[in-house]
């Protein structure tokens, strides 16, 4: 039994390491450092992005972005998510984790390394008005839409699966607004009502098309071990039923029920992300390589003045 239980939690943390069952070694390294960084143990971020709602964030950012047509001609024509979608999850919860837990340097290189990837990231597509246009992944409207959708997200997921937030949700996207600035978003939101105001602006500019429905059905499912497929559809129907019903409609997608009868979705994410948080542990190594570093930086600190 013990043996079942060890290979689960294997299995289970190969799902966020792109199929590597060791530690990446990037998460180590966060301990290194002379900074605290941009967020620290109490902040908003640290809550939200350290907690298991970032499983359904994950889920619903990737749904709300597959709306722009400019951003699916990206990940259409250069992303790898048909191949191995699991390595672009690896990447995604890379940079999220170097930017929350990494010191101040390190979120720079990291934020830099992506901007680079960008640039490479050119082509065309036709517009919500059946416009041809051009494109490129550094284009600062679609680094703003990229980072509203990811802070929309993880703020809609945390406040219906999660608990609180310190400073509640106008902290978390006053915080977060630092990631979309070392991203290149310039002026992001710095509220709840900024960023609902923002996301809504771009309403002209969303479709469905093709390109959605292809990358929707690698959403739904996705190439998962059998014994995750279960929490994961799950984790699907709570990221659905968190999206603004506009968003929702865009995409064919209802919130799952029984006739007019809702289903307990928000029990059952409940019983997922307690199981998964049992099998990847309390604390994750990149949020422990963190306190290291910033129990280092406070110690020298606290040296230095008493010298």
């Amino acid at each position: 039994m013990m043996d079942l239980v060890a290979a689960w939690r294997t299995q289970l943390r190969t799902t966020f390491t792109a199929g590597d069952p060791a530690i990446p070694q990037w998460q180590l390294d966060l301990e290194q450092g002379d900074d605290v960084g941009y967020f620290v143990p109490g902040s908003a971020v640290w809550a939200v992005n350290g907690s298991m709602t970032p499983l359904v964030a994950g889920i619903r950012a990737l749904l709300l972005q597959t709306l722009h047509p400019g951003a699916m001609a990206g990940v259409h024509a250069h992303s790898s998510f048909r191949e191995d979608p699991l390595g672009r999850l690896a990447n995604t919860i890379r940079w999220i984790f170097t930017v929350t837990y990494g010191s101040r340097r390190t979120a720079q290189e990291g934020s830099a390394f992506v901007q680079r990837l960008h640039q490479r990231v050119r082509g065309t597509y036709v517009d919500s008005r059946g416009t041809t246009r051009e494109y490129s992944a550094a284009d600062p409207a679609l680094i703003r839409w990229v980072h509203l959708a990811f802070t929309d997200a993880f703020l809609a997921a945390h406040k219906a699966y999660g608990g609180p937030i310190p400073g509640g949700g106008d902290q978390y996207v006053a915080e977060w607004a630092q990631a979309g600035e070392l991203m290149g978003v310039e002026s992001p939101p710095r509220s709840e009502a900024e960023l609902a105001a923002q996301l809504s602006a771009f309403d002209p500019e969303l479709t469905n098309s093709d390109q959605v429905q292809e990358a929707l059905a690698y959403i739904r499912r996705p190439p998962l071990p059998a014994s995750q497929r279960l929490g994961y559809r799950v984790l699907f129907a709570a990221a659905v039923a968190t999206l603004e019903p506009r968003h929702r409609e865009m995409l064919g997608l209802r919130v799952p029920s029984l006739g007019p009868i809702p289903l307990p979705v928000k029990a059952a994410t409940h019983v997922v992300l307690k199981v998964v948080r049992l099998g990847l542990g309390p604390e994750g190594p990149s949020e422990a390589a963190a306190r290291r570093r910033i129990a280092r930086v406070r110690a020298a600190g606290s040296s230095r003045r008493t010298a």
